[in-house]
This record gives C-alpha cells, structure tokens and sequence, in this order.
C-alpha cells in the first residue's frame, strides 16, 4: 500500500493521535483499535513522552510486533491513583452523547424497563472528573448523538458545573472522533461544536447524522491528512494487518 491514498480509517487514527497533543507524560488509555492505533502513532511522533496501554494494565512498547509489543505493567491501583491525580487520558466509546457531553454505556430505555442492557457505568463517572477525557464513535448517527441520553454514565459539561470546584475543577472533555467528523466541546457553554469534516463528508451530512443542533463556525475545514511519515508508521509499524480496517466496515 505504500504510497496510497490514505484511508477513512487512517484519517480516524491521525484524528484520535491529535486528541493527545499537547499532553506529555500521562497515561493513554485508548478503547478501541483506531483510538489505540491513534495513540501509538502520537506517541511514536509529537508526544514521546506518553504512557500507553492496552485499556488495561500493559504499557505498550513505542516499537514491536504489530504494535504490540508489552514493555511493563501498571497494577489497577496504581491506575486508580493516576486517574484520581488526573495524569490520565482516556478515549472511551460511547452508546450514546447529548449536546454537553452526557455520555451512557449502560442502558438504552427506561432505566425501570430498559430496552437493552449495556456493559454499566464502569469508570466513566471517575475518569469525566478527574482527567481529560475523549471519545471514538465509529458509526456516526441518531442513535448515538441524542437530545438527551436515557441515563447519564460519563458526565457532560452542565452537570459538572453544578458540582463543586473540588470535584467538577478537573473536568475536561477534549474531543470526539468519529466516522464523519472530528467535534469539541467549544461551542457556547461547552455545546458540541463541529470541529472538521472528514474528506468527501459535507456539513450538512454531520448535521443531518446529529440528534441536535451542533455548533459549527462560518467555514468548517477538512480533517487533516497524515502524512506520508504517518502513513508509513500505521501500515509498517503498528498496523501491517489493517485491523483498522475493521473497525468501520
């Protein structure tokens, strides 16, 4: 594939690699293979100094087999004790967002008779207050980008105003990445705000896969593409099976 044009799922993992600019030395805890593959790409280019592991309790060797290869381990209590000092960044999933970053895993209905039963809260409500957090929703739509979410798993931006400066002062929501468009929070008082569109993705066509009414500025820029450098890392380095693939298919 060397010198192809670069793919959706390339474009996903150099998007996913941004949402850690900027962050140095924290532990990365990506879900999924493109958030994972994002976070192998920018620690292997602009943050050397980021702390990768498998959403578990393996780092990740910045080189190896695939991407793959373990170099140490950090037991969860000492996970527990980055993410309570906020030296962690998380790109979870997510069955559901609303317009302030509500986010739910848990359950969609009536929390009293739920139509379907998802994996529970988890950690979200602890990662959502103390340490940045983002998200990778690889099928952009309705179902997903709600009005409201039917029960609150991750907190949004409203919800951790009304908190106290001691809990809801570590909040941070930093971006969503998706199959169509990159988003933030920077719209007026933290709504979602479209951020780029991936190449041959319109406005319009984000709008229209968007349960509410998303913030966009006058001109919305394309996503950026990766480089040739980054191509050559995701294709030789960490990814030669395309498993990236995978995920959008």
């Amino acid at each position: 594939m060397s010198g192809a044009e670069p793919t959706l799922a390339e474009i996903c993992v150099v998007a996913c690699a941004e949402a850690w600019r900027g962050d140095g030395a924290v532990l990365a805890s990506p879900m999924g293979i493109i958030p994972s593959l994002g976070a192998r790409l920018a620690q292997l280019t602009f943050e050397p100094d980021l702390l990768v592991t498998d959403g578990e309790a393996t780092v990740l060797a910045p080189a190896g087999d695939g991407g793959r290869l373990a170099e140490g381990w950090v037991p969860f209590r000492d996970v527990f004790t980055l993410l309570a000092a906020g030296k962690r960044h998380i790109m979870m999933g997510a069955s559901q967002l609303d317009q302030y970053g509500n986010q739910n895993i848990s359950c969609i209905g009536d929390w009293a008779r739920p139509k379907a039963q998802l994996i529970g809260v988890r950690g979200a409500p602890g990662n959502t207050v103390n340490h940045p957090v983002s998200y990778w929703v690889p099928r952009h739509s309705r179902r997903v980008f709600v009005e409201h979410v039917d029960m609150v798993s991750g907190v949004g931006y409203r919800r951790a105003a009304s908190l106290s400066a001691a809990i809801g002062g570590f909040h941070e929501l930093r971006m969503v990445v998706t199959n169509l468009a990159v988003l933030d929070f920077g719209g007026q008082e933290h709504a979602m705000r479209l951020r780029s569109v991936h190449p041959g993705v319109s406005v319009s066509a984000v709008a229209d896969a968007t349960g509410f009414v998303l913030a966009a500025p006058l001109q919305v820029p394309q996503t950026r593409l990766p480089t040739e450098a980054e191509l050559t890392i995701i294709r030789a380095q960490l990814d030669p099976d395309s498993r990236r693939d995978q995920e959008l298919a």
